[in-house]
């Protein structure tokens, strides 16, 4: 039994999709743990075995638990939560006590880039996640952490900017060569590590896309393919929280946040060398041809307009 947390969100909609066509061949069942089961198409809903409610819950995730051999772990954003620990630590509590309880063999969870570089101690959302990472390591289970840099579909946060007015913000240098991962890679390594548990202890697995690319760099390839011109505008740490505060983010949030791309902007994400098996296989260019492109024809209906990047590490 393969449970999957999250299964109506980025990572893991692309996760249970993977999971639904190749775990029916391998006689392995599935469960997933939902607040909203209704969000799940009926013709999924009728494949899987469903736990409704938050699996920050304790008794939640100890019914989801109960006789799995492995589970997939993402926290969900959570913009007003009083500190960063809460977000990570604190929601994968209950979750930590039900994998030793239940001998949990297996856990892959999504985490973010930035071990053992210099700013790790100081990367806001970052440095909470490797907690987090440390926190499930410490149950006995075999885990492996997804090692991400920022997400190349975190630029659909600003579409109607992109497709509007041609401008994309953040607040990183525009020269800064950073890897960019697409969410649609993060689910494939999840299944692959979720399918093939010959794995044991603990330990990352990086996913990067297949170059590293400036913000500069960005604007020009999404230029390119959108046959408009876009351009980079860094934002000001300062326009930064403001933004982020105008749409009720707390303290914790924002300034963890601003650390966090701070400590980008210094090298956070430059630590793992690229190599085959962590290369990913989209580029920023086929992700733009593939997901931004469609989005911007079909008027971005859907999609979220908050400031910035996603509320977590990436």
């Amino acid at each position: 039994m393969i449970v999957i947390t999250t299964p109506t969100g980025q990572i893991g909609g692309r996760l249970l999709d993977i999971l639904l066509n190749d775990t029916l061949t391998r006689g392995e069942g599935l469960r997933v743990i939902v607040r909203d089961p209704a969000k799940l198409p009926a013709s999924v809903r009728d494949r899987v075995d469903v736990i409704t409610g938050s699996h920050g819950d304790a008794e939640v995730v100890d019914r989801a638990f109960a006789g799995a051999d492995a589970v997939f772990w993402l926290v969900p954003p959570d913009t007003r939560a009083p500190s960063l620990e809460a977000v990570y630590s604190g929601f994968t509590r209950a979750a930590a006590e039900a994998f030793v309880h239940h001998k949990v063999g297996h856990v892959v969870g999504v985490s973010a880039l930035g071990r053992g570089t210099p700013v790790a101690g100081r990367a806001g959302q970052v440095t909470a996640s490797l907690d987090m990472d440390d926190l499930i390591a410490g149950t006995g289970a075999a885990y492996r952490a997804l090692a991400n840099p920022t997400f190349m579909d975190n630029l659909l946060r600003q579409l109607s900017s992109i497709r509007d007015h041609g401008v994309f913000t953040d607040v990183v240098s525009a020269d800064r060569k950073a890897p960019t991962a697409a969410c649609r890679d993060i689910a494939a390594t999840a299944a692959g590590l979720l399918l093939d548990r010959s794995w044991t202890g603990a330990g990352e697995v990086p996913v990067l896309g297949p170059e590293d690319l400036s913000p500069n760099d960005q604007a020009r390839i999404m230029s390119e393919v959108l046959g408009r011109p876009v351009r980079y505008e860094r934002q000001s740490y300062d326009d930064c929280r403001a933004a982020f505060g105008a749409y009720g983010a707390g303290d914790a949030f924002i300034e963890g946040y601003v650390e966090m791309m701070r400590a980008k902007d210094d090298g956070l994400d430059g630590g793992v060398r690229r190599m085959a098996q962590t290369a990913g296989s989209t580029s920023f260019r086929a992700w733009c041809e593939e997901v931004l492109k469609p989005a911007i024809r079909s008027g971005g209906r859907g999609l979220g307009s908050e400031p910035g990047l996603r509320a977590g590490p990436g």
